[in-house]
């Protein structure tokens, strides 16, 4: 254990530090505490032991500034008679433990090895995390191409860390299910995760849904009700489709993520919350920035750590893990059974799937719903492995291409996907304008994006 002596006494100095070395312990000591301070952040230390009363910069301020700067060694104070409140002051600041002046030396040995199987039981439980989150990340997110891979590191990695994170990609790439097994690998993993789809919620709603409000601030209000950022105080928030946030509620969440309160609607007063914030979209955020549509300062206080979940259209090699993981978990929920061909498995790995993970989960688990043996075979998925461009649309004059059969409802949902994909890229992603432009309620657009693999 290597351990750093700061005190502005020479004598205690030099007495501490030679019996600290003859029961084994490599010591180092500062008499500044700002240099001190600096050396501290700068070296690899596993104890400091740092007195309470010093001029210039005192022990409860070394502790602060320490801790503030992610400090990672264990402090223990030195106290004289007189001091103790100041001492334990320090202990709430994020100090170990204290000693008081003049103290015996095997008082002070005691102190040690306390601090010592601390530690030690501190780096195992962080080993079981890192060994436990791993195996559920890897147990939701199948990775067999070297992105997927990159981004099950990347996961893992700002897991431990309460930084907000941005997690990018199409419709159906996974995002919550990336998201969630970072809440797993992260110490907050024994606190609730809470989800929420931004776009999925009326906007005169959502300030409700994500604040709480109280009894009587709007019509059917009759109790106080928490939102989600209280559900999830202590865990983690998800916000999916953060991109289809209203902007007057970006500027709250804002306020949010900077100062760490929230006020219910109609309440007078805040209350703190203690919530990691992961976020997801779909949409070109820069290009919302750009247009307006999106606040730039909750854009770059979102980004601070951005994971990027590729197409499945460019990792194919995952297409046959997914598959084999999917049928296991279709066979033991419904008691029967699930193999796909190899023919049929070689026509899925070269299908485009707009609809990404999700849509081929949904296409394996209807084969294998309307299969009478369980193998599914290349005909279980003849209307499933769709080229990346989507279901064949109608010839431009509008009449059906060549050996394309005249049956109504085909050629109907054909003109729909097109429709609906055409205002989703107008609108740059943002469902609740697509929905506008269409003539259609946000809840019959979500109704018909799933129904078409779109959403």
């Amino acid at each position: 254990m290597r351990i750093l002596i700061v005190d502005d006494d020479p004598g205690l100095r030099q007495s501490l530090g030679l019996l600290l070395r003859e029961a084994g312990y490599d010591v180092e000591a500062e008499g500044q505490s700002e240099a001190a301070l600096q050396r501290a952040l700068a070296e690899p230390f596993d104890l400091i032991l740092c007195d309470v009363r010093m001029p210039g910069l005192d022990g409860i301020a070394f502790v602060r500034r320490y801790r503030a700067e992610r400090g990672p060694a264990l402090v223990v104070m030195m106290s004289a008679h007189g001091a103790e409140d100041a001492a334990l002051q320090a202990i709430r600041d994020g100090a170990y433990d204290y000693l008081s002046k003049p103290f015996r030396a095997d008082e002070v040995l005691l102190t040690l090895r306390k601090a010592e199987e601390r530690e030690r039981l501190r780096r195992e439980v962080e080993t079981l995390r890192a060994a436990v989150g791993t195996d559920a990340l890897k147990g939701k997110v199948v990775a067999e191409s070297a992105a997927m891979r990159k981004v099950l590191e990347l996961a893992r990695r700002v897991a431990e860390h309460a930084t907000t994170v941005l997690v990018t990609g199409e419709s159906g790439t996974g995002k919550e299910v990336v998201a969630n097994a970072i809440h797993t690998m992260s110490p907050r993993s024994p606190e609730p995760f809470v989800a929420i789809n931004c776009a999925a919620i009326p906007e005169h709603l959502l300030e409700s849904e994500l604040f709480g409000h109280v009894r009587g601030a709007f019509t059917g209000a009759t109790a106080d009700r928490a939102g989600l950022f209280e559900t999830a105080d202590g865990g983690t928030l998800f916000l999916d489709e953060i991109g289809d946030l209203p902007l007057g509620l970006q500027a709250k969440l804002l306020r949010v993520l900077e100062d760490g309160e929230i006020r219910r609607v109609g309440a007078r007063a805040s209350r703190a919350v203690d919530v990691r914030l992961v976020a997801a979209t779909s949409r070109d955020l820069e290009r919302a920035v750009q247009d307006g549509t999106f606040r730039e300062d909750l854009y770059y206080r979102l980004n601070v750590v951005r994971i990027h979940l590729p197409p499945l259209r460019e990792r194919p090699e995952d297409v046959a893990a997914l598959v084999t993981h999917f049928a296991c978990e279709i066979a033991a929920r419904t008691g029967r059974p699930v193999s796909v061909t190899p023919q049929a498995l070689g026509r899925l790995t070269q299908a485009g799937w707009p609809g990404n993970v999700r849509q081929l989960r949904n296409a394996l688990e209807r084969a294998a719903v309307l299969s009478t043996t369980g193998v599914l075979d290349v005909e279980d998925f003849a209307l499933e492995a769709v080229p990346a461009s989507g279901p064949a649309a109608p010839a431009a004059n509008g009449h059906a291409a060549p050996g394309q059969p005249l049956r109504l409802k085909p050629r109907v949902e054909q003109v729909e996907v097109q429709v609906i994909r055409e205002a989703l890229d107008h609108a740059r992603g943002s469902r609740r304008e697509a929905a506008r432009m269409l003539g259609v309620s946000l809840r019959t657009l979500f109704y018909k994006m799933r129904r078409y693999d779109l959403a």
